[in-house]
């Protein structure tokens, strides 16, 4: 019994120490989903109590990544499926914050990712947002790598042509 907990509790640290390290990615992810500050927010400590919940299911330590974000983004997109609050704005954005990039390619591209479906949208802020591996994007949302790189594809296909637009 006491090998147990002492598992238990290794995981527990392991995931405390994760989150700790990751809480900004977490952030990111939970607000393109809402683009709200409060609810994001709202997202990760729910995901998180989830997570804690659930930390008997982890079977390897070493899979926490993909572990949790299949956790954060289901969490996420049954959040802006019952939220009568959602709506897609355009955020407020600083100039301070962009001081080298294009301020409206950024918002061009928020618009176009926001406009893709969940699964394509989920695929491109994975890879090119959280710099996923597509193994490990596969793992995420438990899909075949082939199906995640066909996504991948088509979302970049269909953001261009929205941007082009």
């Amino acid at each position: 019994m006491k090998l147990l907990n002492l598992g238990k509790k290794i995981k527990e640290k392991t995931f405390k120490n994760y989150i700790i390290e990751n809480k900004n990615s977490f952030y990111r992810i939970a607000y393109k989903y809402v683009r709200n500050e409060q609810d994001a927010l709202d997202i990760v400590q729910e995901s998180i109590l989830k997570g804690l919940s659930k930390i008997d299911k982890l079977e390897n330590v070493d899979c926490i990544k993909p572990w949790f974000y299949t956790i954060l983004i289901n969490t996420s997109i049954d959040y802006t499926r019952k939220s009568k609050k959602y709506t897609q704005i355009v955020e407020k954005i600083s100039t301070d914050t962009y001081i080298d990039r294009d301020i409206e390619t950024d918002i061009d591209i928020q618009m176009a990712l926001d406009n893709l479906p969940k699964e394509y949208k989920t695929v491109v802020m994975l890879r090119y947002f959280e710099d996923m591996k597509i193994s490990d994007i596969a793992k995420t949302l438990d899909e075949n790598i082939n199906t995640v790189k066909t996504r991948l594809y088509k979302a970049l296909k269909l953001l261009k042509i929205e941007i082009d637009e």
